[in-house]
């Protein structure tokens, strides 16, 4: 298990709205990614055409790249097969360089909300404007996104885990970000967004090596420059949520995974996957400690049989 989040990273993160978790994957967890990736490369769709583009057309060059490119995903990585790669995507979702970080900016009993995808940039593709915030468009709040302090700790509707599978160098393009935006009490300028206004160093691209991983609160204004590397960039993307809230929907297919994927989970990855309801109603919950257990807060067994009478339910 990976060490507690640190009282610098936790300043950090209150401070920027996202940090990074340096060196989180193995080098040998990043080639088996890869390699996964690889050999699921048909499977790869690239996004083409106005329609479905994530910069506008007018977008500078900044965001847009060269106008035609579009960035390549694959959404099924919870998917895919053991002797293809998949355990090492599953893996993903209680990590154990990861679960202490997601139970302090997520909470305990917190849950994957988006399915997971996994993004591959050639030269030249598209970025995406930026997107986020705690202060929506209209400039109003916006609580399906925000990041909030109350009482001592912080809390975040949505966060997202971007994990490198490639470098990322000065000026390579990928992920951006606008440090301390989660806190902002005004919507994100339109020029802004799509990249057309030069804000200078108020836009950040970070540097990454293969196996860092940016966990960022989907509250922080952020999005991506169009990518200019040499090489392909790759990353795996994760978004997590409080045990109680949801912004997807796909849990409710059961992640559209099929029974031998759903057979590889281990008991903590497949609590990281149950649906939203509250730690007290005996939600598994990964033990922060020992990431290969989960723990149950429980009621008495008097009043869950109370409940039962009442409602002619386990649970109401």
């Amino acid at each position: 298990m990976g060490p507690p989040m640190s009282e610098t990273e936790k300043y950090l993160f209150d401070l920027h709205g996202y940090l990074i978790v340096r060196g989180a994957l193995s080098e040998a967890e990043v080639a088996e990614a890869n390699a996964a990736i690889t050999a699921s490369a048909a499977l790869l769709l690239e996004r083409k055409g106005a329609a479905l583009r994530n910069t506008p057309r007018r977008a500078g060059e900044y965001m847009g790249g060269d106008g035609e490119t579009g960035r390549q995903e694959l959404g099924e990585v919870l998917n895919l097969p053991a002797d293809r790669g998949g355990r090492c995507f599953r893996r993903l979702l209680a990590h154990p360089a990861l679960v202490p970080y997601l139970h302090e900016v997520v909470g305990p009993g917190y849950r994957l909300d988006h399915m997971p995808l996994v993004i591959q940039n050639p030269r030249g593709s598209e970025g995406f404007s930026l997107h986020g915030g705690t202060v929506g468009a209209d400039g109003t709040f916006n609580p399906d996104l925000a990041y909030q302090w109350s009482h001592g700790k912080m809390y975040n509707a949505l966060v997202a885990v971007s994990v490198a599978l490639t470098d990322v160098g000065p000026g390579d393009g990928g992920f951006v970000v606008i440090p301390g935006s989660h806190k902002s009490n005004y919507p994100t300028p339109a020029a802004l967004i799509d990249g057309l206004e030069n804000v200078g160093d108020a836009l950040v691209q970070p540097t990454l090596r293969a196996g860092d991983a940016i966990i960022f609160s989907e509250g922080t204004v952020h999005g991506a420059a169009a990518w200019r590397g040499e090489h392909e960039r790759r990353l795996a993307l994760y978004r997590f949520a409080p045990a109680c809230r949801a912004y997807g929907r796909a849990y409710l297919e059961d992640w559209k995974m099929g029974a031998e994927a759903q057979e590889d989970l281990t008991d903590a990855e497949r609590a990281v996957l149950a649906p939203p309801f509250a730690n007290r109603l005996e939600r598994p919950q990964l033990d922060p400690e020992d990431v290969t257990t989960t723990r149950i807060e429980g009621r008495s067994e008097a009043k869950k049989a109370w409940d039962k009478q009442v409602y002619r339910a386990e649970y109401f």
